[in-house]
């Protein structure tokens, strides 16, 4: 098949668009495709970490009062701000996360569905690690109890609590 275009060599790219339902296809030599306006030959990666992390930043920050003080915040060991993360998606040292765990925690919540790591458990060990966390649920559970002053619920939670700590005590010793 020749080029549409050029009509002298052979289509190599063929292009097929659909607009508002109409199909139209264009068949085009690698000359002819690098002069067409709207195409990209470049083939750089489109996709990286860094521009989905600036991107995802940028749509929580876009338009907000608040933003602009956060886009401030600055890392005090090695002075990297808010708004230059958002644009690189990295962190410039580990105090980075201390600097600027408030505006972080929404962010991770929103990619990994939590912003604690919970990370893969050693099958030997993966009873030990569930009923440590769910013991962890459990107290936090009551914390929230009590102060609602729910009492009759926050003691069965409390009595829930005993006894896992008793059946966790005993696995220890053995």
């Amino acid at each position: 098949m020749l080029c549409q275009e050029c009509q002298q060599e052979t289509a190599t790219i063929h292009i097929t668009k659909i607009i508002n339902g109409r199909k139209t296809e264009l068949h085009l030599c690698r000359r002819c495709a690098r002069a067409h306006d709207e195409l990209d030959f470049t083939f750089e990666p489109q996709f990286s970490l860094h521009n989905l992390l600036g991107s995802l930043l940028g749509e929580s920050m876009r338009g907000s009062r608040e933003a602009l003080g956060t886009a401030k915040v600055q890392c005090p060991s090695c002075g990297l701000t808010f708004a230059q993360f958002s644009q690189i998606g990295r962190l410039g040292c580990s105090d980075c996360f201390t600097a600027f765990e408030e505006q972080l925690t929404p962010l991770l919540r929103r990619i990994h569905g939590s912003s604690r790591h919970t990370g893969k458990v050693p099958r030997r060990s993966e009873g030990a690690v569930r009923s440590a966390r769910e013991l962890e649920r459990l107290r936090e559970e009551l914390r929230l109890k009590v102060q609602k002053e729910q009492f009759e619920e926050a003691a069965g939670l409390r009595d829930r609590i005993k006894a896992l700590e008793k059946e966790m005590e005993g696995e220890e010793q053995q």
